[in-house]
C-alpha cells in the first residue's frame, strides 16, 4: 500500500507556505502528488432594514474569498516550485463540506492543527472532527510547530473497534518504515480478552513487515488518554495513529474522550481514521 496523492487543507486567513512545504516534503518522500485545497464561504446577517443592500453584500464577500484563494494558489504553486506533481482546487462553499467531499481524490488528507470549538468559524475554517467523521479518507493533523515528518517511533491507541482497525491499515505506509512501533491499549473487558485483540493487531502488522510491540495499560491508574499521551511522550513518537469516531458535534467524540484530547495534544503528529 501506498500514498499515491496527498490533499493539503490551506486555511483562508492564513499563510500557506508552512503548511505547504510541510505537506510537499511528504509528498515527495512518498513519490506522490499533492493537491493544495481550500474553501470558504459569505456568511451574511442582514441588518434590519437594509434588505436591498443584502445580495451586494453577500456578492462582495464572494469577490473577497475568490481574490484570496487566488492568493494563496499563487503561494500554494510558488512554495512547491510549480511542480508538474501539484494541483490546486479552490472552492467557494462551506470548508468541511467542500473538503470531505473532494476528499475522493487523495490517498491522504493533511491538515493543520484543530483550533478550539469556541474560535472556528466554519464559513472560513475546516472542522477537524466533523472532517474526520465523514472524509472517508485518513486525516494527518500536523503539530503545531509543523516540525519535521519523520514517522520513526509511532504509537498507535488500539480498541478492538472498526474504526482502529481501518487506522492501523489507513496508516501502514508510515508503519512499514518505523524503527519503533507500540501498539497501546486500554484494559477495559478483561485482561484476556484485551489482550488477545491488541496480539492479532500485532500478528496482523507483523504479516505487513512491521514489526511492533503491545502495551496493555491497566484503566485504574489513570484516564485512558493521559496514560497514552505519557506513553507517546515516554517513546518519542513522531505519531499517534487512531481510530476517531463519534456521534454527532452536540456530543463529545467517543473512546472515553481519547479522540478528543489526542486531537488536542498539539506537540504530536496524528493520524485518524473513521
Amino acid at each position: 500500500m501506498a500514498f499515491r496523492t496527498i490533499m493539503v487543507q490551506l486555511d483562508i486567513d492564513a499563510i500557506a507556505a508552512p503548511r505547504v512545504a510541510f505537506a510537499w516534503e511528504l509528498a515527495q518522500t512518498h513519490d506522490a502528488d499533492l493537491i493544495g485545497f481550500c474553501a470558504a464561504e459569505g456568511h451574511f446577517v442582514m441588518p434590519k432594514g437594509m434588505e436591498d443592500g443584502a445580495a451586494q453584500a453577500i456578492w462582495c464577500q464572494v469577490d473577497e474569498i475568490e481574490g484570496r484563494l487566488n492568493c494563496l494558489k499563487e503561494e500554494f504553486l510558488c512554495t512547491v516550485n510549480g511542480s508538474d506533481r501539484a494541483s490546486w482546487r479552490g472552492v467557494v462553499g462551506n470548508p468541511t463540506q467542500q473538503l470531505a467531499l473532494n476528499a475522493r481524490a487523495s490517498d491522504l488528507i493533511v491538515v493543520g492543527p484543530p483550533m478550539q470549538d469556541f474560535m472556528i468559524d466554519h464559513h472560513r475554517t475546516v472542522d477537524a472532527g466533523s472532517l474526520i467523521l465523514s472524509a472517508g479518507r485518513p486525516v494527518l493533523v500536523a503539530s503545531d510547530t509543523l516540525a519535521p515528518f519523520r514517522p520513526e517511533s509511532i504509537l498507535i491507541a488500539w480498541n478492538d473497534t472498526r474504526e482502529a482497525r481501518r487506522a492501523v491499515v489507513d496508516a501502514l505506509p508510515f508503519l512499514v518504515d518505523a524503527r519503533d512501533v507500540v501498539i497501546a491499549t486500554v484494559e477495559g473487558g478483561g485482561e484476556v480478552t484485551c489482550r488477545a485483540g491488541v496480539e492479532d493487531a500485532q500478528r496482523f502488522l507483523a504479516s505487513h513487515g512491521v514489526k511492533a510491540r503491545c502495551e496493555v495499560i491497566d484503566s485504574r491508574r489513570s484516564a485512558p488518554a493521559q496514560i497514552l499521551l505519557q506513553i507517546g511522550q515516554q517513546i518519542a513518537a513522531d505519531l499517534i495513529v487512531l481510530g476517531g469516531y463519534g456521534h454527532s458535534r452536540a456530543r463529545e467524540l467517543a473512546f472515553g474522550g481519547v479522540t478528543r484530547s489526542v486531537l488536542q495534544a498539539g506537540s504530536f503528529h496524528r493520524l485518524l481514521s473513521n
